[in-house]
């Protein structure tokens, strides 16, 4: 069979979703037609010019508005802006038979059966045979938008439901028709979760498949429960937000960000088409939701829904939140419960959930309510929307950002203790359940030689999830394969030869224990392994170093032990570039700081795509003290070109530390130097982010790897660099654009970058440059403001600017 490959695709709607999506097509590279409809009217600005209907600016006009929009939104859908010249925009009439040299069209039109039935007619015309096409439909049936088209549509016929926004969230959910061919399923999943980066779920043609169906009935139970247990929207975030691992927003700010009209659209759909479900009348919506509704309370979109944002007269904004039982907007209430502060102490959020449903306050019984609603429902979910449970677990997973799914948090709360738990509140599990306790199963997941394996209710037995062999899982290994272990890290053996450093650490940030571990990981590695990869399956690579302790140091003066922590720090980066062993990193979220460094400094980077990694430094009133000041001179000095302006191409990197840049995107840490083309590479799916790393370090060694010589010539431009730079930062000060702090600040890393005063342009060593960036770093720690600056970056987790 040939095998098919994805070049072009077309979106035919440009939508938020229709964008969104293609703009993810794009950051993979591939080719995007995107069409949408000809506008019936000219606007005012159209008639200001004279322009008419045949014109071809307007003709496009709702598709290059819509796109447009699109790149212009925060955050961002796309990885790069570059990549945005990857999409060809038309529309409907005039660019229809461009679809026939594409090799997936996805129709991306509004949700009504009519229209996309339309649109199916005039693409089935079209396309070339053998080409993919499906529907981004969140909940129409798949089987009645193939109805009355040709054979070979119906065999390349299927459902591809996004989660919006299509670049972050990461469920994929497929629905095969009646006649979809199992080729067409099979390269789809593989597809969406090798190329899109996805979590790939194959779905029943069930009204809102498998997230929405879970997800809106999760949302729903809590309108319900929230004014039968007397809570506030703010009480209710509070629980269902990072607690229990969801998302900041929560339940009711992000019912504001989506849209309180989508999802009662939704909902809708299940009350109109699950008449069988029996929580059926939990998907009615509440008095107040139909009142909100009423008033145009939808959220974002209206300025107003759960919360509403208000201007003073002074200029100063407040969030009012929304009163249910009076429907009136008051000031926001702090929500503290006894059974949270119980949790704090316990890192892991798997681990909390006994302690959450044990809890003897308001927040106890609200979790108990809702875990047993949860649970029931999921339970007799199986098999009317899959097969499978860790289906159910991973779109929910994938598609609203739980850290776990519903059946993983049932074990660990404990299959029996959660079956008493729904029996005092009235409700039973599927009968399915019963019998796995009484087969023997006590577990829906066990861990075996590093794979998880689920059980299949129709063998009754345990089976291994799918479609892990391309991932290493490391919370599947670390106990079996532990070399090393203390307060900071663990090490892992990955196999094949190769070692994995993984930080343990409050936010993974680099202290005394770490940079021990490191050490420890570089001298195990040396002695009985061939490679080291530096990484973490946690929410963030790492936030920095320990600011905690820098600041205590500072604070007591005991500069000579500070002294020793930051040179512990330069001389574990210089460990890491030159061992005798090839080194990787693998960063992912927030890669800040010292992170970010430890990066710089390794034989290659396997960055996720979603990686914000950048030296910040500067927020907190130092320069980078780890040999991030250093490196990006060094890279300074390997960028210089003959006949190139040596000053603006230090200049550039200078400003990259100065102005604390984060990327948005791991593509986008190649402009800020951060990354280095032709070196460091990209995954877009995370969880292939350690596998990939493993084979990096594994082909480097194979080719045999030889520790690099260390550099003594890198090139410093001294006074002519230094002179610039300072009469740079007096301007700056003097139109206020910096602080004073700010201009002590600059001025300390324009004589590290320089090379300090010398008098002519000099190649030196990093050694040098390192010792010029300690020097510089321990200074700034003497200044109080940069002591006020730490203090307020410790206590608010926000930079500070004096």
């Amino acid at each position: 069979m040939t095998k098919r490959r994805i070049k072009k695709v077309a979106i035919i709607g440009s939508g938020i979703m229709g964008s969104g999506i293609a703009c993810h097509f794009a950051n993979i590279g591939v080719d995007v037609l995107l069409l949408d409809i000809v506008p019936r009217e000219l606007n005012d600005a159209e008639k200001a010019k004279g322009l008419t209907l045949n014109d071809n600016i307007v003709r496009n006009r709702i598709v290059n508005d819509a796109l447009g929009k699109a790149l212009k939104s925060n955050p961002s859908p796309i990885y790069h802006q570059k990549f945005a010249s990857r999409i060809t925009t038309g529309n409907l009439e005039d660019d229809i038979s461009k679809v026939a040299h594409v090799d997936w069209i996805m129709e991306v039109v509004v949700e009504r059966l009519d229209i996309k039935k339309q649109v199916f007619e005039t693409l089935d015309k079209h396309r070339t045979p053998g080409t993919l096409i499906t529907s981004n439909t969140s909940g129409i049936p798949i089987h009645f938008m193939s109805e009355g088209r040709s054979e070979d549509f119906q065999n390349h016929f299927c459902g591809t439901h996004f989660f919006n926004p299509a670049r972050y969230l990461k469920l994929f959910e497929i629905i095969p028709g009646p006649k979809t061919s199992s080729d067409v399923l099979d390269f789809l999943n593989g597809y969406g979760e090798q190329f899109l980066g996805k979590t790939s779920v194959v779905a029943k043609d069930t009204p809102a498949f498998i997230g929405n169906r879970i997800g809106i009935f999760g949302i729903q139970s809590l309108f319900h429960q929230v004014k039968e247990l007397g809570l506030t929207i703010e009480e209710v975030d509070k629980l269902t937000g990072p607690v229990i691992g969801r998302p900041k927003s929560a339940t009711f700010r992000t019912v504001d960000v989506v849209g309180l009209d989508t999802l009662v659209h939704v909902a809708n759909g299940i009350y109109d088409n699950c008449p069988d479900d029996e929580a059926h009348e939990l998907f009615k919506l509440p008095d107040f939701i139909n009142t909100m509704m009423e008033n145009k309370w939808l959220g974002s979109k209206t300025g107003q829904g759960f919360y509403k944002k208000v201007k003073h007269a002074d200029g100063s904004s407040e969030i009012l939140s929304l009163d249910l039982d009076t429907l009136e907007y008051r000031k926001s209430k702090k929500a503290n419960f006894a059974t949270l502060e119980l949790t704090k102490t316990i890192d892991k959020v798997i681990d909390r959930f006994p302690i959450l449903v044990s809890g003897k306050d308001k927040a106890g019984a609200f979790y108990r309510k809702n875990f047993a609603a949860m649970f029931a429902y999921v339970s007799n979910r199986i098999p009317e929307i899959s097969d499978e449970l860790y289906k159910i677990d991973d779109a929910m997973k994938a598609g609203f950002g739980w850290e776990h799914g519903p059946f993983q948090i049932w074990d660990a709360i404990g299959i029996e203790k959660g079956i008493d738990i729904m029996k005092s509140e009235g409700l039973e599990p599927a009968s399915w359940v019963n019998d796995m306790l009484t087969s023997g199963s006590k577990s829906f997941y066990t861990i075996k030689e590093g794979a998880t394996y689920f059980y299949n209710i129709s063998s009754k037995s345990q089976e291994k999830v799918p479609g892990q062999d391309a991932f290493i899982i490391l919370d599947n290994i670390r106990k079996s394969n532990e070399v090393f272990k203390n307060s900071g890290v663990v090490i892992e053996d990955l196999g094949d030869g190769i070692l994995n450093c993984e930080f343990q650490s409050k936010m993974n940030t680099i202290g005394g224990d770490v940079l021990a571990g490191l050490n420890k990981a570089i001298d195990i590695a040396e002695k009985d392994f061939d490679g080291l990869v530096i990484g973490n399956q946690g929410a963030n690579f790492s936030v920095g170093a320990n600011i905690g302790m820098i600041f205590m140091m500072a604070v007591e003066q005991e500069y000579d032990e500070l002294n020793a922590a930051i040179k512990y720090f330069q001389d574990t980066m210089m460990r890491m570039r030159y061992s005798a062993i090839p080194t990787i990193s693998a960063p992912h979220g927030m890669t800040l700081g010292g992170g970010c460094e430890l990066s710089m400094h390794v034989d290659k980077v396997v960055a996720a795509a979603e990686t914000y990694i950048g030296l910040v430094e500067f927020g907190v009133g130092v320069i980078p003290g780890g040999g991030g000041s250093k490196e990006m001179a060094l890279r300074a000095s390997d960028a210089f070109r003959k006949g190139d302006v040596e000053l603006n191409t230090l200049q550039e990197y200078f400003l990259t530390i100065g102005m604390a840049k984060v990327s948005t995107s791991a593509y986008e840490a190649f402009d800020l130097g951060v990354l280095q083309k032709g070196k460091d590479i990209v995954v877009v799916n995370k969880d292939r982010q350690i596998a990939t790393a493993k084979a990096h370090a594994r082909s480097m060694a194979d080719a045999g790897y030889t520790q690099p010589l260390k550099r003594n010539d890198v090139k410093v431009l001294g006074k002519q660099a230094l002179g610039m730079f300072l009469v740079g930062t007096d301007a700056m000060e003097a139109s206020k654009y910096i602080s004073e702090h700010d201009h002590k600040i600059a001025n300390k890393l324009a004589y590290v970058m320089a090379g300090g005063d010398l008098s002519e342009p000099t190649l030196v060593s990093e050694q040098y440059l390192l010792d010029l960036e300690r020097e510089a770093f321990l200074s700034l720690c003497t200044e109080r403001k940069t002591l006020e600056r730490i203090q307020y970056m410790l206590k608010t987790g926000k930079p500070l600017r004096n």
